[in-house]
């Protein structure tokens, strides 16, 4: 079973605003499976030296290091929470302090030493949150799924949500009057499930519109074709088919997955298609230098950037000029998490993805609000 603990938006940004003499950022793959997390443990103890090793060579108080270290050996030695991982660790420590978060995403092994932290592995995990509603809908029954990335997937129980088509409509009224009992018309019968989308669709509406989280219809046809047409309420493109009503919520959340990925990989190319647009009207760049500049001003409409790479170096509060720095220096930072964490205080829409996903496969590419 995966423990995970998704960062909320407010807690990344906290995390970006923090300052310390001291702030080390680990990021080390970890497994679900408890017998073979000792490795993990281990692979912890070998990027503290690490960190440590930086401060060592920049002079740094000793006393303050033994303070470090004494952070990172009380969690090694903390044999529960090993018991409880998921895919990825993420690790922020300063001499005072240290948070944690255990993640779903595969993120590649990172240590970073800096007066700030280092969260662009972790912007990934709010950029693919993997959270979503799930309409399970049929003639027989209508649930409404939560899905979390740290939570078991839940139904909702939503006021006033019929229980199925006949709560709608009334059982004498889909029966043949002429006492034969057969079901009326195709036609009518259609009428019958549009009232009942309509009143499923006046129910929902209070409940998703104040949602940030995507719709996933789980239907069969023409209940899939009918809610489309009729709801106001978005849902992605993909639908989980088939009649849901034999599904639980674990296996509609799985179901729900490709679902997802697909989501996030037209978001994707989306960027793409706007940014080549934007492109000639000279409102693109992935020129970390322009970047920069552009999130010092509050000037990124949009930016992707590669969660793996790390370019090291200094941004200047006032003018966002770069200075780069040298690798395993606790003295530099990382040039592209400064950039996204900038843009992400001036409401940029930020997303981090792999390097294949970003045009011309570069550290980042922004879409300006004007032109650069």
């Amino acid at each position: 079973m995966y423990y995970i603990d998704m960062p909320s938006a407010a807690e990344i940004g906290e995390l970006n605003k923090a300052r310390a003499d001291a702030c080390v950022s680990i990021y080390l793959p970890t497994t679900p499976l408890s017998r073979e997390i000792e490795q993990s443990r281990i692979n912890l103890g070998n990027l503290a030296k690490k960190a440590v090793s930086q401060l060592e060579s920049r002079g740094f108080d000793k006393r303050r290091i033994a303070l470090l270290q004494e952070q990172f050996e009380n969690l090694q030695a903390d044999v529960d929470f090993w018991s409880h991982q998921a895919n990825s660790l993420a690790i922020f420590a300063t001499p005072e302090s240290i948070r944690t978060y255990r993640l779903a995403n595969q993120l590649s092994e990172i240590v970073e030493v800096s007066d700030r932290f280092h969260l662009k592995p972790l912007l990934r995990a709010v950029t693919f949150p993997h959270v979503a509603h799930i309409l399970a809908l049929s003639e027989n029954a209508v649930r409404l799924i939560e899905v979390s990335a740290d939570m078991p997937a839940r139904e909702i129980k939503v006021p006033d949500m019929p229980e199925n088509l006949v709560d709608v409509v009334g059982e004498a009224t889909i029966k043949d009057y002429s006492g034969t009992g057969n079901r009326p018309s195709a036609q009518g019968h259609n009428s019958y499930l549009s009232r009942y989308v309509r009143k499923i669709n006046a129910v929902l509406r209070p409940v998703l519109m104040r949602s940030d989280r995507p719709l996933i219809l789980a239907s069969a046809k023409p209940l899939e074709t009918l809610f489309r047409s009729l709801s106001s309420i978005p849902a992605l493109p993909d639908t989980i088919a088939g009649n849901p009503e034999h599904l639980s919520d674990a296996e509609l959340a799985s179901a729900a997955r490709p679902v997802l990925d697909a989501h996030y990989a037209d978001k994707i190319k989306d960027f793409h298609r706007l940014f080549d647009d934007r492109t000639g009207q000279n409102r693109t760049t992935t020129d970390i230098s322009d970047a920069a500049r552009l999130a010092t001003f509050g000037g990124i409409d949009r930016l992707l950037i590669d969660i793996d790479s790390v370019v090291e170096g200094f941004v200047d509060d006032e003018s966002g000029e770069i200075t780069f720095g040298a690798e395993e220096d606790a003295a530099s930072y990382g040039i592209v998490d400064e950039i996204a964490g900038r843009a992400f205080r001036t409401g940029a829409q930020v997303m981090a993805v792999r390097r294949e996903d970003i045009p011309g496969r570069h550290d980042l590419a922004v879409i300006s609000r004007y032109p650069v």
